[in-house]
């Protein structure tokens, strides 16, 4: 038995030993810009109950209702968020409001009862601050509740632009007002250890105005990102458009669409004209991108995801997309949380991210496209320290694509991420890739290492090692014979 154990734990060892050999991902890096960080938009409300001592008037059968949702539910449930990757929780508007989405907001100053404390939002940002994420919150500029607290204050009649079902329109060219909304502004962001803000509902306020709401903010926080989910030609961080999002919904509804306006400000990006753009499938203004699909969700959802993260920009998911949540725009879109669903998909998005997050290239690598047709996607992101090949197949049929010599190399070898593929040059003097149809793939470019002949050397060993067991036991069995005539 002692031969047996120690022929077994050789064997292993030496095969263990020659067959590791796979090539390091680049060291993490500090992230320095916003499109170094990925979004994970969620609203509180609809997130985890972690305490019922808020739950006064919640219903959560009644899906236009406050359901419970609260900051303690946040730190309770922030592990599923860190393991998927996300860099920054956007938790949206905070403050005191009519409507479990922010909608109905009330003041610029008091926190919403149902969420929590102040102290409770100080625990949500330091929770998720020991696992290096920031959280960012909402800040609406116009079109509040009008019950709204200045809306009730007979001096600032004349603030007011216009009301309509319940809403103010605040008079966003009057001086005071915008003194105002920059004070309220300062004093929120300077109380909390915010790692973003998102300005919202911008209405008609002009750019020089948000340009000067952005100073302030930053004036208190320089490192603190300011965005929008509105386009908008101010100095946001990063920008939002209305074309990207529904170009990535069109082109992962089904196999076989059309790609071709997916990466028209991507490029502009890349090319370094403009802010990163913000990648999303659909945000919580949006019906789900589930909804738009006419093909299998999960495999629609997850190339989709997959494009969101490696393309260049600042990839944007909202909470529920990795466990395919479906809904018209308003509250059946922003459905309560299912912590009981299947986590295939939440592994494969924090798989993905580890990449992302590991490797400096992939996040702000030079940008080349390979092609781009009728949802057949390949780019290659490439720096002085290495070069990542990503290919996205949203076809219906496998399809090869050939990569010169001239785009990589001679010489080198590509390692697939995903799978254990491995493509070499062939005689042609291209690498050729083979997708299955719906797959992605993500390549790094190495050295060719040729023949593991230390695998083959182990092996070899393996099988001399087992010939000397089988030889042994022979031997004994003929002892033992032996011994009995």
């Amino acid at each position: 038995m002692k031969l047996i154990k120690w022929i077994s734990a050789a064997g292993c060892t030496a095969l263990l030993a020659a067959s590791f050999s796979f090539t390091a991902v680049a060291k993490v890096q500090e992230t320095k810009t916003i499109a170094d960080e990925t979004i994970y938009d969620l609203l509180v409300d609809r997130y985890f109950n972690g305490t019922a001592e808020n739950d006064f008037d919640t219903d959560p059968k009644d899906i236009s209702q406050f359901a419970g949702g609260d900051f303690r539910g946040l730190v309770d449930k922030s592990s599923l968020i860190t393991k998927m990757g996300f860099s920054i929780v956007s938790i949206g508007s905070v403050f005191e409001t009519e409507t479990y989405d922010g909608s109905m907001v009330t003041s610029y100053s008091e926190l919403e009862p149902h969420f929590g404390t102040s102290e409770e939002l100080q625990n949500v940002i330091a929770a998720f601050q020991k696992s290096n994420m920031k959280v960012m919150v909402d800040f609406p500029l116009t079109n509040v509740s009008e019950n709204h607290e200045w809306a009730q204050d007979p001096s600032k009649s004349d603030w007011i632009a216009s009301t309509s079902e319940g809403k103010v329109q605040w008079d966003l060219q009057n001086e005071e007002v915008q003194q105002a909304l920059l004070d309220a502004i300062v004093e929120f962001s300077s109380a909390y250890d915010f790692g973003g803000m998102r300005l919202t509902n911008l209405g008609d306020a002009p750019v020089e105005f948000v340009n000067d709401l952005i100073s302030a903010i930053k004036s208190e926080n320089e490192n603190l990102y300011v965005i929008s989910n509105e386009e908008s030609d101010a100095n946001f961080d990063a920008k939002y458009f209305n074309d990207t999002t529904e170009a990535f919904r069109n082109a992962y509804k089904n196999v076989n669409e059309d790609s071709s306006t997916l990466l028209d400000h991507i490029e502009s990006f890349a090319e370094g004209e403009q802010a990163p753009p913000q990648l999303m499938l659909d945000s919580l203004l949006t019906d789900r991108f589930t909804l738009t699909v006419e093909a299998y969700p999960p495999t629609r959802t997850r190339l989709g995801i997959v494009s969101t993260l490696l393309l260049p920009g600042v990839p944007v998911m909202q909470y529920g997309t990795e466990i395919i949540m479906n809904g018209e725009a308003g509250p059946e879109a922003h459905q309560l949380y299912n912590f009981k669903t299947d986590e295939e998909m939440i592994d494969f998005i924090g798989n993905i991210q580890t990449l992302r997050t590991q490797s400096d290239t992939l996040r702000n690598g030079e940008f080349k496209l390979l092609k781009n047709e009728d949802g057949f996607l390949a780019f290659e992101r490439s720096s002085d320290e290495e070069t990542w090949v990503v290919v996205v197949n949203n076809t219906g049929e496998t399809t090869r694509l050939d990569i010169s010599e001239e785009d990589i190399g001679t010489g080198k070898e590509l390692r697939a991420m995903l799978d254990s593929d491995t493509v070499r040059m062939n005689e042609d003097g291209n690498y050729p890739i083979v997708l299955d149809r719906e797959i992605v793939e993500i390549f790094q470019v190495t050295e060719e290492r040729g023949i593991n002949k230390g695998y083959l050397a182990a092996l070899g060993l393996v099988y001399l090692l087992f010939i000397a067991f089988i030889i042994a036991i022979i031997k004994r069995g003929k002892r033992r014979r032996s011994d009995q005539q």
